[in-house]
């Protein structure tokens, strides 16, 4: 059995890390990825995936990534399960087992080395 993904589209976003109650390191990386064909209207949709990051992966993802930047995301597909008022939801999210830096601007205000 395989449960694995590959991803690689734009930062939506700069990536802030958190730290959970288990006091390890958390991220969301937003992921914007456009798709191969048009729609009805001729023009390209794009897909917005949110994926997890932890502790090392996390970080250096936040520390060398910016908001525009290209980068592929090597995981896995996970189920939650939620409480909502009156049911119980499940979601699916990635998790984010690899992050590599495809392209990568200078942060504002530091020059490129």
């Amino acid at each position: 059995m395989l449960n694995q993904i590959v991803l690689v589209g734009r930062l939506t976003r700069d990536i802030v890390v958190n730290k959970a109650d288990s006091g390890s390191k958390v991220a969301t990386i937003s992921l914007a990825i456009p798709r191969s064909f048009k729609n009805s209207d001729g023009t390209y949709d794009t897909d917005f995936i949110d994926c997890t990051a932890f502790d090392l992966v996390a970080e250096n993802t936040a520390e060398y990534c910016f908001k525009g930047d290209i980068v592929g995301v090597k995981g896995r597909v996970q189920s939650r399960v939620i409480e909502k008022e009156d049911h119980k939801e499940t979601i699916m999210e990635i998790i984010c087992e690899k992050v590599t830096f495809l392209s990568s601007h200078s942060k504002e205000g530091e020059e490129e080395k």
